[in-house]
């Protein structure tokens, strides 16, 4: 089975899936079906970086899904990884945005 994601205004609103048959046109199928833009999207990450979900954004400069921004302090890298503003330390930490700063879960 094929996915493909409809993109509004950059930014992903669903993702359905096709069946073989009609991968090989799926923008097209999809669109003449619901209507809209569609990019195809891989459950196993082999196109576009990152399989899409909703509220994702599409960049088709790099032609790349991004996940949504996880906190505003956060920024997109090179890669469209979003980084914190400190690296993670090792072991079994959370991101607290109020701190802006990890904490040890425990």
């Amino acid at each position: 089975m094929a996915h493909f994601a409809e993109i509004l205004d950059g930014i992903v609103q669903r993702v359905i899936v096709v069946h073989d048959n009609e991968e090989a046109n799926g923008v097209q199928f999809c669109h003449d079906l619901l209507g809209g833009v569609w990019v195809q999207t891989s459950f196993n990450h082999r196109i576009r970086k990152q399989f899409a979900g909703v509220g994702y954004a599409y960049n088709p400069v790099a032609d790349v899904f991004v996940a949504p921004k996880p906190f505003a302090s956060w920024t997109l890298d090179s890669n469209h990884d979003w980084q914190p503003p400190t690296p993670k330390p090792d072991g079994n930490y959370s991101w607290n945005e109020a701190q802006l700063g990890w904490v040890l879960i425990s």
